[in-house]
């Protein structure tokens, strides 16, 4: 019999694993491929492995802007594959190691809940039956795979975020059919090492929901890079190697590739769980419905991370799995959304949190909007000769309070986290004036723009 069990070890599985382990709890998890989930063995991790790589061969054929003459520089790719593997294995051995400091039951297997018995929820996993008072549903996302004609047909040249990562030679050509963060984040890979790269995107900008300005600036420092983008085309089939689509004249076209990488969005886990048995109910989307305490309809019985459908990102899910802790440990706990930060890792970063213009004027929020190059910190300049950078602060329009931050720019990933909290603060703009910040750093842009607002 277990305080808590949890079904799957991704970033909402194992974080709250190991928290309710150092509460003294008992815990089982159950995990069917390997510990970290798609996060880490098969999304933000590897993929940040290889933008790494990508970068630093970046910075070396471009080091004559910084007077370091590499242009002969040369990379190969099979090591760059497998210094990948070497980060995600000693990053799941790590996790590993956090279970077992904390107690944490582990069980490599397929779970599926069984009911309910004597002793609370039952679980079955590999012929063995584990009981609990709490249940926690942390079985993540899919790549959703649109039934595309001569999609099937089209065999191994088809790849979603796990076939790509398990590549062993760089294509010549690679057509990526959505321009959403996985799709630009691998343009932004294979194009640095010289792959020719073309984005078939439906919407009429690449990386939907975050601020279109930014969006704009990223795909035009990419265009001038050579990745093709097409722009509100609707696929209509696969033909071989060819992405057959219709542009915004209504006139068919096609781009062809040795691989086509299929990036158009995710959906939850919930199937053969086993939760009807219990009765959970699902919302429309498939995901699994929570309330602000991640409780789901049944009680004792929760759920976190990419299977709620609600925000299928690994910190947000992370932060999920720690609410659902407190709660079962008497610590009243709720979920807020308002500063969830997203990033897109290409070179150069893109960040956000909090609100966008269109979500402000789609709320009828009063707000007021400043925004400065990222050229107003001397930081920037010394490192990022000719770098195209803006920083983009919102505040309502009554009290000054932060309301928004966007940036597009290296570092932005280190820096949003200090725009989080000033959201999650309710920090005005005259407070965050008066902050002191490290000089020379990129993060000084944001008490710049605070000034200028």
């Amino acid at each position: 019999m277990f305080d808590l069990a949890i079904i799957g070890g991704g970033p909402a599985g194992y974080v709250a694993a190991e928290r309710a382990g150092a509460k003294g709890l008992s815990v089982v998890l159950f995990e069917k491929r390997e510990l970290g989930g798609v996060c880490l063995n098969e999304g933000c991790i590897p993929t940040k492995t290889l933008l790494y790589s990508a970068k630093v061969y970046d910075t070396a054929v471009h080091g004559d802007k910084y007077g370091v003459d590499a242009k002969s520089a040369t990379f190969d790719f099979g090591k760059i594959v497998d210094r990948k593997n070497r980060v995600v294995r000693r990053l799941v051995a790590g996790v590993a190691a956090k279970m077992k400091a904390h107690k944490v039951t582990v069980v490599k297997g397929e779970a599926t809940v069984e009911g309910r018995g004597a002793g609370g929820v039952e679980v079955a996993c590999n012929g063995e039956r584990y009981s609990a008072a709490n249940l926690l549903i942390c079985t993540g996302s899919e790549a959703f795979v649109p039934p595309i004609p001569g999609l099937k047909e089209a065999g191994s040249a088809i790849l979603t975020n796990r076939e790509i990562l398990a590549l062993i030679e760089q294509p010549k050509r690679l057509v990526i059919i959505g321009g959403g963060v996985i799709g630009m984040e691998f343009a932004s890979f294979y194009s640095s090492l010289g792959t020719e790269v073309t984005v078939v995107e439906m919407l009429p900008e690449i990386l939907g929901g975050l601020d279109p300005e930014l969006s704009a600036m990223l795909r035009d420092i990419y265009a001038k890079r050579g990745v093709k983008f097409n722009l509100s085309c609707r696929v209509t089939e696969v033909r071989g190697s060819e992405v057959v689509y219709v542009n915004p004249e209504g006139v068919a076209a096609s781009a062809a590739g040795d691989k086509i990488l299929v990036s158009v969005g995710r959906r939850p886990v919930t199937g053969g769980i086993g939760l009807e048995k219990l009765g959970v109910e699902l919302l429309k989307g498939g995901g699994v419905k929570v309330d602000e305490r991640m409780r789901t309809n049944i009680p004792n019985v929760y759920a976190a991370g990419d299977v709620t459908g609600f925000s299928l990102l690994a910190h947000t899910a992370s932060r999920e799995g720690e609410v659902v802790v407190n709660n079962i440990t008497g610590r009243p706990d709720t979920m807020r959304y308002n500063a969830i930060p997203g990033v897109v890792y290409t070179n150069p970063e893109v960040a956000g949190v909090g609100l966008t213009e269109e979500a402000a004027k789609a709320g009828n929020v009063d707000y007021r909007v400043a925004k400065l190059p990222m050229a107003y910190a001397g930081r920037f300049v010394a490192e990022n000769e000719g770098g195209a950078g803006l920083c983009k602060v919102l505040t309502g329009a009554k009290y000054g309070e932060v309301l928004g931050v966007h940036m597009l720019g290296n570092p932005a990933s280190e820096m949003i986290y200090g725009a989080c909290m000033a959201i999650e603060q309710e920090l005005t703009v005259k407070e965050l004036q008066e902050v002191v910040f490290p000089h020379p750093t990129v993060s000084e842009i944001f008490k710049e723009v605070a000034f200028s607002s």
